[in-house]
């Protein structure tokens, strides 16, 4: 392993554990949050805010292809070194999410509002709070949308300890916020879209002022470059199909299930979401270290080491996934009925299916940012995104025909594996992606691994009885299953050996 490399793994390994440090804290911010908003606005109010606020997110199919593509160029520009054209992208960005915020807001107040009222089913006597909320979301929206190239760059420049504190600021805030909500007389709900509004207004005015002082390009300068607006455009114009498809599998499927379920069906699924959010924050967190390390060395040209990301990313991203995922799978029912007291019906199920969802899709996290990376993506995106769009049609149709809302999960589950399959056959048209390698190496060790990872839990679970000791048995035993199946089967010899310098580097330097 050259110097060079060597550095560039250090800086992944250092930035990934800074934000585990901040997922560590988030986590316990996030047990008690949650629990003390479900409790003080209850089901049905819980599942109006994430519906409605859902119906805004919606929108951002629009302007998730233009996230994707700042962060891209962005990352690219860093990647080859020239300031000039990354100062230039950073306004250009600033000028295209400003007109998108303003597009945006005039469009979900004319469909979004005719929608809530015409549509939506909304707990009779809540219509006014329901719309509170609704614009409550726009603005939020709206400015979240005007200062994500900040968030880019922060990301960009590897500054993760930055990012680390200001989200932990947010998870606090969003405590504070529930704990008023909580002891508060007044309409509960009107209250807490009020103060979510004020507190994401108070962080993204943090971001900015950390990019204005640490990076030069963040101070914005009016540009107008016709060439670069047109690659960027056209960039984000293909990178729409699989935004859109994105938001419809999430928001779109969540207002389906409003119009055929009720609230308090949106409730479960809310929670379902939340728990698969701290869950996969670990694999998150690793993927914004590493992200920008792909872009960077594919912007260079160095191939070798690109795949090498791809390949490791791919498998590290299943073992972290499967770590927290597996003792959940086993024990959800008395986890949730210790975390959140009252458990809304088809929780446990939407649990454990949007889990089983994110451990098959944590595997072609690597390739995504690789296809972003190449910046070539219009038949890519006709492929998988046309193939991701077909969530939304077939859950409509499911869910007409009568099936429970659990179908809305599988119907992802059986799209992610073919959206997988898809992406393997075009990258390796676009980047002569090595796919027989991948199945080899990628595929088959993780099938391994949770293969030999499963089997002692659940000879445990199938043995004994439900309750606090098997839930404290059972999930000691998944956590050391995986670590034991990832490090024997999971990790090459050499892996092996580098984290063991790696530990004996640190137990040394900690002694002296």
């Amino acid at each position: 392993m050259s110097a060079t490399t060597t550095s560039r793994s250090k800086r992944v390994a250092r930035n990934t554990l800074i934000l585990y440090i901040r997922l560590c804290v988030l986590m316990l911010i996030s047990l008690f949050t949650t629990r003390v908003t479900l409790n003080a606005l209850g089901v049905n109010d819980y599942g109006i805010y994430n519906v409605v606020g859902g119906l805004v997110t919606l929108f951002s199919l629009f302007s998730g292809s233009m996230t994707a593509a700042t962060s891209r160029f962005i990352s690219y520009s860093l990647g080859t070194g020239n300031q000039k054209d990354l100062g230039k992208v950073f306004s250009t960005t600033i000028n295209i999410h400003a007109l998108l915020a303003l597009g945006l807001v005039v469009a979900i107040e004319i469909a979004g509002g005719w929608f809530l009222e015409n549509k939506m089913i909304i707990t009779p006597g809540r219509m006014d709070a329901a719309k509170w909320v609704l614009q409550c979301s726009i603005i939020s929206f709206a400015i979240g949308i005007m200062f994500l190239p900040y968030n880019a760059c922060i990301v960009a420049h590897e500054h993760m300890s930055a990012f680390a504190y200001m989200t932990i600021i947010d998870g606090i805030s969003k405590l504070v916020l529930a704990s008023a909500v909580y002891f508060y007389g007044g309409d509960k709900l009107i209250l807490y879209s009020t103060l979510a509004l004020l507190f994401s207004c108070i962080v993204q005015l943090l971001y900015r002022r950390y990019c204005k002082k640490h990076f030069q390009e963040c101070r914005y300068k009016f540009v107008w470059d016709k060439s670069l607006n047109k690659k960027i455009f056209s960039f984000s114009g293909w990178n729409f199909i699989g935004a859109a498809s994105g938001v419809l599998k999430d928001h779109g499927v969540n207002i389906l299930i409003n119009l055929f379920c009720g609230t308090a069906v949106n409730a479960a699924r809310s929670i379902a979401m939340q728990v698969n959010s701290v869950v996969s924050q670990f694999v998150q967190n690793f993927m914004m270290a590493l992200n920008p390390q792909i872009t960077k060395s594919f912007a260079g040209g160095d191939r070798d080491y690109t795949m090498q990301l791809v390949f490791q990313g791919s498998r590290y991203s299943f073992y972290l996934l499967l770590l927290l995922s597996l003792p959940i799978l086993m024990e959800a029912d008395i986890l949730l009925r210790t975390w959140l007291g009252i458990i809304p019906m088809h929780t446990i199920s939407f649990v454990r299916l949007i889990l089983i969802y994110n451990l098959i899709e944590s595997l072609s996290y690597t390739m995504v940012t690789l296809m972003l990376a190449n910046g070539k993506i219009r038949n890519y995106q006709l492929v998988v995104g046309g193939c991701q769009m077909l969530n939304f049609p077939l859950c409509y149709i499911f869910l007409y025909l009568g099936y429970s809302p659990e179908v809305t999960l599988i119907i992802s589950i059986v799209v992610a594996v073919m959206c997988m399959i898809l992406r393997l056959i075009m990258l390796k048209k676009m980047v002569a992606f090595p796919i027989s390698s991948f199945i080899r190496k990628v595929l088959f060790n993780v099938c391994k691994v949770l293969v030999v990872a499963a089997i002692l839990p659940t000879l445990l679970t199938l043995m004994m009885d439900d309750g606090w000791v098997r839930l404290l048995l059972g999930s000691f035993l998944c956590i050391v299953s995986v670590i034991v199946s990832v490090w024997f089967i999971g990790c090459t010899k050499t892996e092996r050996g580098y984290l063991l310098q790696l530990l004996k580097n640190k137990f040394c330097h900690a002694k002296r």
